[in-house]
C-alpha cells in the first residue's frame, strides 16, 4: 500500500507547487520592498539635498547649530511631505544638519534615514541613509535684489542713468527673459549680475562687469529681509526744497524725491514714496536702510 502511494506521482504537481511557492512569495516581497525602499532613499536624497541647499543660501557664521538644525529641518520636512506619516516622523527625527567653514568656504552637511515596514508582517524593517554635503563659496554682496519672480524688467535701467556698484551684485529672482534689463544710453558697472532668468542690453561698453558676462539661469537668492520687522512710524518730515537735498533718517510721507539725494546713515522708512532722482539726480548714502511702505 506505502509502496503504491509513494510511487504515485498525481497530486505531486500540487505539492511541488505549494513548497515551492513560499521562496516565491519571499522572494516577490523582497522585490516590492526593495524597490519601495529605494523609492523612498530617492526622496530621502532629494530633500536632503534641497535642505543642504537651502542651508548654504541663507547661512550666516553668527548663525548658532541650533539655527542651522532647525532651518535645515524645515526645508527637509517639506520635500518630505509626501512620504508615509510613520516614514516621515522617522526621518525627521534622524535629521541632522551642521555647518563649519570659514569666509573662503562654507561645508553643510545633513543626513537623515527611513525605514520602511516590511511588506510581510514579522519581518524587519528596510533600513536607508543617506547624506548630502554642500560647498559653499561666498561671493560679492548683492547691493540690488528684486525678489518678485516673474516680473518683466524686474530691474530696469534706462534712459541716461548711471550706476556704479563698486563690489556689489545685482540680483533678480525673477524667471523672465528680461527681468534685468538696460536700455537707451544707460551705463551701469557692477561686481556681477545673478538672474533666476534672463537679461537683455548688458555688453560692454554700457555695462561693465567684474565676472565678465551675466549669471542668468541661477538660483534664486532669499529675501535677507524676511524675518526683519519693519519701524513703527514716527511724525513725517519734511523734504527741504532745492535740486540738491540731504536727509536725516525717520519717516518721510506722501512726497517725490528727485534731483540729487543724500542720505545720512540711518533708518529710513516712506510712507507712500517715490524716490525718482531724474536724468542729472542721483541717490547717494552708507550705512542706510531704507522700508517702502504704502506704494
Amino acid at each position: 500500500m506505502f509502496g503504491r502511494f509513494w510511487a504515485s506521482r498525481r497530486g505531486n504537481f500540487a505539492v511541488a507547487t505549494a513548497v515551492a511557492m513560499v521562496p516565491l512569495m519571499l522572494g516577490l516581497a523582497a522585490s516590492v520592498d526593495l524597490t519601495g525602499t529605494s523609492d523612498d532613499a530617492a526622496q530621502l536624497q532629494n530633500s536632503l539635498d534641497a535642505a543642504g541647499l537651502a542651508i548654504g543660501t541663507k547661512y550666516q557664521p553668527t548663525m548658532s547649530a541650533s539655527d542651522v538644525q532647525q532651518l535645515g529641518q524645515t526645508f527637509f520636512a517639506a520635500n518630505m511631505s509626501a512620504a508615509d506619516a510613520q516614514e516621515l516622523s522617522g526621518s525627521l527625527s534622524a535629521f541632522q544638519a551642521a555647518a563649519s567653514g570659514d569666509p573662503s568656504a562654507y561645508f553643510i552637511s545633513a543626513s537623515s534615514s527611513i525605514s520602511r515596514p516590511a511588506l510581510i508582517s514579522g519581518m524587519p524593517a528596510w533600513q536607508a541613509t543617506r547624506t548630502a554635503s554642500i560647498k559653499v563659496k561666498p561671493g560679492a554682496q548683492a547691493c540690488v535684489l528684486a525678489l518678485d519672480q516673474h516680473a518683466d524688467n524686474a530691474v530696469n535701467l534706462q534712459g541716461s542713468t548711471s550706476v556704479a556698484m563698486s563690489g556689489c551684485v545685482i540680483a533678480a529672482n525673477s524667471d523672465a527673459a528680461d527681468s534685468v534689463n538696460r536700455g537707451g544710453s544707460a551705463v551701469v558697472s557692477a561686481a556681477c549680475v545673478s538672474t533666476v532668468g534672463g537679461t537683455q542690453g548688458l555688453t560692454p561698453p554700457s555695462a561693465i562687469l567684474s565676472c565678465g558676462t551675466p549669471h542668468e539661469n541661477q538660483y534664486a537668492s532669499f529675501d535677507p529681509l524676511a524675518d526683519v520687522v519693519p519701524p513703527a512710524y514716527t511724525l513725517c518730515l519734511p523734504v527741504p526744497n532745492g535740486k540738491t537735498v540731504t536727509l536725516s533718517p525717520g519717516t518721510y510721507c506722501d512726497k517725490t524725491l528727485s534731483g540729487k539725494i543724500t542720505l545720512n546713515p540711518g533708518t529710513y522708512i516712506m510712507r507712500n514714496v517715490v524716490i525718482k532722482p531724474g536724468g542729472n539726480g542721483s541717490l547717494s548714502g552708507q550705512g542706510v536702510t531704507i522700508f517702502l511702505m504704502e506704494n
